[in-house]
Formats: structure tokens, C-alpha cells, sequence
């Protein structure tokens, strides 16, 4: 059972360090880090929980826990080996989401988060803004928060149970309705619901008959079909797990807030916050298991 910040960390480590393993990933040449690839993906995971985004707050703050992690690389190498391991930390979410047994679920919901990469005043006199551009970060509108952002969408595909099954990024300029018709295509065989941003005859059909995707959404008022009171209902309720999921990963994990200089760093956190999010999301599904660790609260909220 976990009751402290160093129970957290313990599991943490010892899920990363097991899963590892299991990946057989080749070794590096020459010898070891002290600081392990395990030690530094758990903190990187455990950091991410804790709100701890950026690279001087995470170390400082182990710093104080030397029982835990015993040897900290510093600030510059840190941020280095991470990005270095993003594969790894992709591969980890992947081999958790794998204990979900996910290919039985056929239900899903889909829907967006704005990315900035920077604060909109300070695009136009910004010196990285050509940088950012060649890396396809585009103005886009975010209708859901009446403002305009500079950066990215993130699409996400998440399960009836609330687990993040698969994501894809596109510039903030492409509409929810491209962007998640292209996430979608790469699937099979699902029902996935969708809000009013993806809504279109042509592109449900198009993925009906050449994917097996049901793309639902709630209609227009304007619109001849409407759906019954149940329906809507329905259709709102299991609507509500993704704004659910999407409320955790931006004010838990603090998706929304970019600390990266390049594109590369960019995606190294987004997929670091992802896995933290699907890691939590494993050990609570563990909790009815006497035989595995239990923790009695959603893990990201200050162990």
C-alpha cells in the first residue's frame, strides 16, 4: 500500500525498472551511468506527478531525497539523457497499456488539447518563432477557450474506462475534424464518439468503409436527424471521460505549459507527462489485487 512520497517513488521505480527489462533494450557502450536509465525515467515520471516540469525544480527537489535517488545528473545532462530516452518512455506506456488488454474495448471518445509552445504576445518579436514554424507550429483558434493560440493540437483517443490509448500532434491550424479523421484512419473496428468538431457526413462514411470506424457526434440544432433525450444523455455521459482526462493532464500534469526550446524537447515532455498519466492510471486499476501494490487516491494529486 502506498502512504508516502517515497512509497510513490519506490513503485514507480520498481514498475520502470521491471518493464525494462522486459523491453531488453541494447546497452549503451561504455560503462554505466550511476544515475540508471531506471532511476531517471522514475523521476522523470514520479516529477511529472508532482508538477515538477521543469529541469532545475525536478533536481533541486530530489536533491532533498538522497535515500531515493542517491546520484542526480546535472540539470544540462539530465535534460539531455531524457530527451535521449523519449523512445524508452514511449515504449514503457506502451507495454502498461498493454496489461489493459485495450484490443477488447471497442468503445472510445476522442477530442483535442491546445499545445502553445509560447505566450502569444511574444510570437511576433520572438526569435524562435521561425524555429518553431519549421517544426509546424501554426496560429490556430481554440473555439472551447475563446482564444488564439500559437503551437500545436494534441488529439487524444481515450477509453470508456479513461486510459489514453493512442495520441498524434498536429499544427493548431488543422481542425479537429482532419487532424482526428488522420488519427483514426491508422485504427480499426472502433465506435468512437466525437463533440460537434468532428462532425461530417463525408468523413464518417469515408472511415466507416475503409477503417470499421464508427464516428458518432452529437448532430447541430439545425440539423432534420436529432438524437432522443436518452441518447444525448448517453452520449454526454461517456463525453465527460474524456473532458475528465483532459482536466488531469492539464491541471495535474500541466499539459498546456511548455518549457521546451525545440521541438524534440517538446515531444519528450508530452510524452513523459502521457506515460505518467497511463502509469497512475495502472497502478489504480491494480488496487482491487492484494497481490500487487494498492494506493487508496489518484496518484497525481502531492503524495
Amino acid at each position: 500500500m502506498i502512504t508516502s512520497f517515497a512509497d510513490f517513488c519506490l513503485h514507480v521505480y520498481v514498475v520502470v525498472d521491471d518493464l525494462l527489462a522486459e523491453l531488453a533494450l541494447p546497452q549503451r557502450p561504455g560503462p554505466p551511468p550511476r544515475c540508471s536509465d531506471s532511476e531517471l525515467i522514475a523521476m522523470v515520471l514520479v516529477g511529472e506527478c508532482r508538477g515538477w516540469d521543469q529541469e532545475t525544480e525536478l533536481v533541486a527537489a530530489f536533491g532533498e531525497y538522497p535515500e531515493l535517488f542517491p546520484h542526480l545528473p546535472e540539470r544540462s545532462r539530465f535534460n539531455r539523457r531524457r530527451r535521449n530516452l523519449m523512445g524508452t518512455i514511449n515504449a514503457i506506456r506502451q507495454r502498461v497499456l498493454a496489461h489493459f488488454e485495450l484490443a477488447a474495448d471497442s468503445h472510445w471518445v476522442i477530442d483535442s488539447l491546445p499545445i502553445p509552445v509560447m505566450g502569444f504576445h511574444l510570437v511576433p518579436r520572438s526569435r524562435a518563432k521561425a524555429t518553431w514554424q519549421a517544426c509546424g507550429a501554426r496560429f490556430g483558434r481554440i473555439e472551447s477557450k475563446r482564444q488564439t493560440i500559437f503551437g500545436y493540437k494534441l488529439q487524444l483517443l481515450v477509453s470508456f474506462n479513461g486510459i489514453i490509448g493512442t495520441f498524434s500532434l498536429a499544427a493548431a491550424n488543422i481542425d479537429d475534424l482532419a487532424a482526428g479523421a488522420e488519427l483514426l484512419a491508422a485504427q480499426g473496428q472502433l465506435t468512437v464518439l466525437g463533440d460537434k468538431g468532428y462532425l461530417s457526413a463525408p468523413v464518417a462514411e469515408q472511415l466507416e468503409s475503409e477503417a470499421g470506424i464508427t464516428l458518432l457526434t452529437m448532430p447541430r440544432k439545425n440539423q432534420a436527424e436529432q438524437l432522443s433525450p436518452d441518447q444525448r444523455r448517453r452520449h454526454n455521459h461517456f463525453r465527460h471521460i474524456i473532458e475528465t482526462v483532459a482536466s488531469q493532464l492539464s491541471e495535474q500534469l500541466r499539459i498546456e505549459r511548455n518549457h521546451a526550446k525545440t521541438f524534440w524537447g517538446l515531444c519528450t515532455r508530452l510524452v513523459s507527462k502521457l506515460t505518467a498519466h497511463t502509469l497512475c492510471t495502472y497502478l489504480n486499476w491494480r488496487l482491487g489485487n492484494p497481490d500487487w501494490l494498492q494506493i487508496k487516491h489518484l496518484a497525481f494529486p502531492h503524495l
